[in-house]
């Protein structure tokens, strides 16, 4: 294998990571270098003014700058991921166009969910707990994830706005505390933890491992505080923090008011000594809400995770990373059953797409990969029936856009929505601000995607699975569908065809034609063209 080398920038709340790896033969990987930045991405805690800031921008741009020369010394590709203050910020899309312009680097912005994934995936590869069932919990600055996996598969995923900046911006502003903001804050979090515990403790699990900044503390500082470790020496890595032991450490952390006065607390980073007071008590009432006795520190998290996660998809396996990812159709799949729509229509759509796809991929540039975006909007093109008939391709946009699904980023989730909306009625049009903020490259995969859908539910109509088979070539001037039939005449499909070919002859800037045969002589005929 060639020497390859990954950069991974966590684009959190709080700050910014970026971790190098080697990629080594057997699969797994080595950190050759890590860089860590805190910039406060948001501290606005009003639901309605979720902007980053200018200065957080600049912050943030000159930061990532570094990153990204950091990364090219190394000669290593960059996968960058944003979490809560990107995702939910208004100005999200010109903070992108910004980071791309400015720095060459392209932002993925992952769900909360898939955020708590790769945790997951990262502690794996710290701890040792792939054949446990394992609830894994990441503490950062906007969001706090829940994840119960094992063995790889995740049984369970969640995540709430409870991170260390969002609550100390709610409850602590100057980052001073008293008793009465102490207690608000004590039961927010405990209101808001309430359901994700109940369903956590009916799930079960075996172990509980806690990743991020403010659990690294907490582990730091009862090393420091409570048995006298020299903190230079500290392992963090599979450490554990006791539940008596975290309490020891919230009694020192309330006793101490300001900001100034924590700077003192030994084992605790000064750059964390504003925030930790929310963060230990969104992490105290976790451990109360599940009745936790100890949690073992994982060192990786996140970014680890998105190193993980890049190898598998490259498909730079070893035995010993994971057993089970086909995790993101499998998460797929498990989502759309809670709808109720024809999933067997669906799925012969799915394999007509199929047959289409692969008899044009090379005349239309496509590549393998893409096929993935097709057969998962093909698989639920009409979900949106859950909601109503009339106009459901637009509902299953919406539906689509909004999964909670594994594996997936924002950019994925919209290309496959927008290929799913697409699929019957008008082709996009200026006002479809949700197609145009694709990027230009993403608009005319994710149209000619919707085409071949669009051809290919129009040859189901019926549900009746008529056609069995489907090709298609291009000529100068010609669509040619090469389509076997069952039994019966296909009238109805033709039908519907011929009413929605429209856009896709406009698109392609061709006719389409149809030569039908009947399935025994499909073979030979196709064969020949």
């Amino acid at each position: 294998m060639d020497d390859i080398k990954l950069a991974a920038i966590d684009i959190g709340t709080n700050s910014f990571h970026m971790i190098v790896a080697k990629i080594l033969t057997n699969g797994h990987f080595e950190i050759i270098d890590r860089e860590k930045e805190v910039i406060r991405l948001s501290l606005n805690a009003e639901e309605d003014k979720k902007y980053i800031l200018p200065e957080s921008m600049h912050r943030a741009l000159n930061c990532l700058k570094k990153f990204k020369e950091i990364a090219l010394s190394h000669n290593a590709e960059i996968r960058a991921v944003a979490t809560s203050a990107v995702r939910e910020a208004k100005n999200r899309s010109e903070f992108e166009e910004l980071v791309e312009k400015n720095c060459g680097i392209k932002i993925e912005v992952i769900s909360g969910i898939e955020e708590a994934r790769l945790v997951y995936l990262g502690a794996m590869n710290a701890v040792s707990i792939a054949d446990k069932k394992t609830l894994t919990i990441d503490i950062g600055g906007g969001s706090v994830e829940f994840i119960v996996g094992k063995n790889g598969e995740i049984l369970s995923a969640s995540s709430l706005k409870l991170g260390a900046v969002r609550l100390s911006s709610m409850f602590f502003p100057d980052f001073k505390i008293t008793k009465d903001s102490i207690k608000e804050c004590e039961n927010w979090v405990k209101g808001e933890l309430y359901r994700v515990a109940e369903e956590i403790k009916k799930i079960g699990f075996q172990i509980c491992v806690g990743a991020s900044g403010t659990i690294h503390a907490a582990s730091a500082m009862i090393a420091a505080n409570l048995k006298n470790v020299d903190i230079e020496n500290f392992k963090l890595n599979n450490s554990e923090i006791l539940a008596d032991e975290l309490d020891e450490i919230y009694q020192i952390i309330i006793k101490n008011k300001t900001p100034e006065e924590r700077k003192k607390i030994p084992g605790l980073d000064e750059k964390r000594a504003d925030i930790i007071p929310a963060g230990i008590i969104a992490l105290r009432e976790i451990f109360k809400s599940l009745n936790l006795r100890k949690m073992i520190v994982s060192e990786f998290g996140l970014r680890e995770g998105a190193i993980v996660d890049w190898i598998i998809k490259k498909k730079i396996l070893s035995e010993n990373v994971l057993s089970n990812f086909d995790i993101r159709k499998k998460s797929f799949l498990s989502y759309i059953q809670k709808f109720n729509f024809d999933k067997k229509h669906c799925e012969w759509t799915a394999k007509l797409s199929r047959d289409l796809f692969f008899s044009l991929k090379e005349q239309l540039n496509l590549q393998e990969s893409d096929f993935e975006y097709l057969e998962l909007a093909a698989l639920a093109h009409d979900i949106g029936y859950h909601i109503s008939h009339s106009k459901h391709h637009i509902h299953s946009y919406y539906i689509l856009r909004n999964a909670e699904v594994f594996g997936f980023n924002d950019l994925e989730l919209e290309i496959i929505a927008n290929i799913a909306r697409y699929h019957r009625k008008s082709g996009p049009k200026k006002n479809h601000f949700e197609f145009y903020s694709l990027p230009e490259e993403k608009r005319e995969l994710t149209f000619k995607l919707a085409c071949i859908l669009r051809i290919a539910d129009a040859l189901d109509r019926t549900h009746r699975k008529n056609i069995q088979e489907a090709k298609a070539y291009l000529t100068s001037k010609i669509l040619t569908l090469i389509i076997a039939y069952e039994k019966n005449f296909p009238e109805i499909e033709l039908w519907s065809l011929n009413r929605r070919k429209s856009v896709v002859e406009k698109y392609f800037n061709r006719k389409i034609e149809c030569k039908l045969i009947k399935s025994s002589d499909y073979e030979s005929v196709s064969e020949r063209n």
